[in-house]
C-alpha cells in the first residue's frame, strides 16, 4: 500500500528538488498535496516535468501502485499517455504485474478513498482559499457519493456523506453552536456464526457518557507527519487529559485494535486519505491505540496513518465503546466462523496491506466524533465484528435531509 509518507510520495523524480518550497508553501503532507491543482502548481513554478510527475504519483497513490512511480515518470510519458499503452506495454516496459495492470487501467474506482470532491473549499495555505481541482481525469474519480462529515443512524447513515455543504454537515452535529450532545451510537449487524450455534458478543445500545473520557490519560506517542520529519520517535511526551484534545476544536477517534492487523491499517488508510475534509471541517483526526509496542508504531505512522497516534494505557477509550468494560472476542468464534469478519479481511486485503500478527488483538475498538469543549460525545461506532469500519453512505439524498432536519430542530 502506498504511504503517507511525502518523501516516499515524491520518491526519487522531478518532484524531490521541490521538497523545500512545498514545505514553505504549506503543502506539506501526501493527502494535501495530492489535491493540488494547475492554478497552485503555477504558483509555485512547478514545470511541466513536475506537473505531470504530480498527476502520476496522485493517480498511482490512490491505486496502491507507487512502486511504479519512479519508472512510470522517467518514461517522459504523463498520464493520459500512459492510460493509453496497451497490457502488453505496461507489463513489459515497467514490469507491471498482472493485477496491477487491471488496477493502473481501471480509471473508475481506487483502493484507497475517494478524493476531495470538486465543490471543496480548503483552509488557506498562502492564500485566501485553494480552487477545486480541474483535471479532467481527477474529476473522472469523483464520484456522487463525495464524502462529507454528516449524522448517522445505524443502518445508512455515515460520517463521510455527500450532497450538502460542510457547513451543514457539521450543523448536523450542531459541534459548533455549544450544543450539547445526546449522542447517536451505530454497529455493523451481527452475522449468525456456526449456524447460529456461536452468538457474538452484545454491545451496548446506549452511547457513552462524557465524564467516562474527557479525564482519560493518554500519551502523544506521534506528531502529524510533515515533510521532513524525524521518523523515529525519540522523545516521550507527559501524559495528558484527553479532554485537552478536543477543547478548542472537534475530533475524530479512532480507537485502533492492533496497529499490525490488516483490516486496522486500511480503516485507518482510508479515513486519513480524507484528512483535507477534515482540514475543511475544522475536525481533528487521532488514532488511539491500547498497547505501546515501539517497532508497530513506526511500522503503522505515518505509512498507514500520518496523524498524531495516542496512547491509551488504561484502555479507558475501549472500555467505553463496551459501556465500561472491554469488547472482545476469540480469533477461532469471532474471525474464522465469522462470515462478516472474513468478508472484512477481504476487503482490507484488496487495498494491499501486509500485516504482522504482534501484539493483543481481541480488543475490539471502533471509532468516537467528539464535540468542542464540553458538548459530548455526537457519535460512537463499535466494531461488532473484528474490521467493521464506520460505513459511508448508502443514501446521500436521506443524509441531507437529515441535516436539514437537525437544523431546523
Amino acid at each position: 500500500m502506498a504511504s503517507f509518507s511525502i518523501e516516499d510520495f515524491v520518491g526519487n523524480g522531478s518532484l524531490k528538488e521541490l521538497l523545500p518550497k512545498l514545505l514553505d508553501e504549506g503543502w506539506d503532507d501526501v493527502p494535501t498535496l495530492k489535491i493540488m491543482n494547475s492554478e497552485d502548481m503555477d504558483d509555485i513554478g512547478m514545470t511541466r516535468q513536475q506537473k505531470d510527475a504530480l498527476e502520476i504519483r496522485s493517480y498511482l497513490h490512490d491505486r496502491a501502485l507507487m512502486q511504479y512511480g519512479d519508472q512510470l515518470e522517467a518514461s517522459g510519458k504523463g498520464l493520459p499517455k500512459l492510460l493509453s499503452l496497451s497490457n502488453v506495454d505496461l507489463s513489459s516496459k515497467f514490469g507491471m504485474k498482472r493485477g496491477h495492470v487491471a488496477r493502473f487501467m481501471n480509471r473508475t474506482s481506487a483502493c484507497a478513498a475517494d478524493p476531495l470532491p470538486a465543490s471543496y473549499t480548503l483552509p488557506a495555505r498562502r492564500r485566501d482559499t485553494l480552487a477545486s481541482r480541474n483535471n479532467s481525469l481527477y474529476r473522472s474519480d469523483i464520484s456522487g457519493n463525495s464524502n462529507k462529515l454528516q449524522n448517522m443512524t445505524r443502518s445508512s447513515r455515515s460520517i463521510l456523506g455527500s450532497e450538502s455543504s460542510p457547513e451543514q454537515s457539521i450543523a448536523s452535529f450542531k459541534i459548533k453552536d455549544g450544543y450539547v450532545f445526546k449522542g447517536i451510537v451505530a454497529a455493523m449487524p451481527a452475522e449468525p456464526r456456526a449456524c447460529g450455534c456461536i452468538q457474538p458478543p452484545p454491545i451496548v445500545e446506549n452511547v457513552a457518557s462524557y465524564s467516562t473520557i474527557e479525564k482519560v490519560s493518554i500519551q502523544k506517542l506521534t506528531p502529524e507527519y510533515k515533510i521532513g520529519m524525524e521518523r523515529l520517535i525519540k522523545t516521550k511526551t507527559p501524559p495528558m487529559k484527553a479532554s485537552e484534545l478536543w477543547r478548542d476544536k472537534p475530533a475524530v477517534l479512532v480507537c485502533i485494535r492492533r496497529p499490525g492487523c490488516i483490516m486496522c491499517r486500511a480503516e485507518a488508510y482510508q479515513l486519513y486519505s480524507k484528512k483535507p475534509i477534515f482540514d475543511a471541517l475544522g475536525v481533528q483526526l487521532f488514532a488511539v491505540i491500547h498497547e505501546h509496542i515501539e517497532s508497530e508504531v513506526k511500522d503503522f505512522w505515518p505509512r498507514y496513518w500520518g496523524g498524531v497516534v495516542l496512547f491509551d494505557g488504561g484502555q479507558e477509550f475501549f472500555k467505553a465503546l463496551g459501556g465500561g468494560k472491554l469488547l472482545k472476542d476469540k480469533f477461532i468464534s469471532g474471525f474464522l466462523l465469522n462470515p462478516r469478519a472474513i468478508a472484512n479481511y477481504k476487503r482490507a486485503k484488496a487495498f494491499g496491506v501486509e500485516q504482522n500478527f504482534k501484539g493483543e488483538g481481541e480488543i475490539k475498538g471502533g471509532l468516537f466524533i467528539v464535540g468542542k469543549g464540553k458538548s459530548g460525545i455526537a457519535y460512537q461506532f463499535i466494531e461488532r465484528n473484528f474490521g467493521d469500519w464506520a460505513p459511508l453512505a448508502e443514501n446521500p439524498q436521506q443524509s441531507q435531509s437529515d441535516s436539514i432536519k437537525s437544523l431546523k430542530e
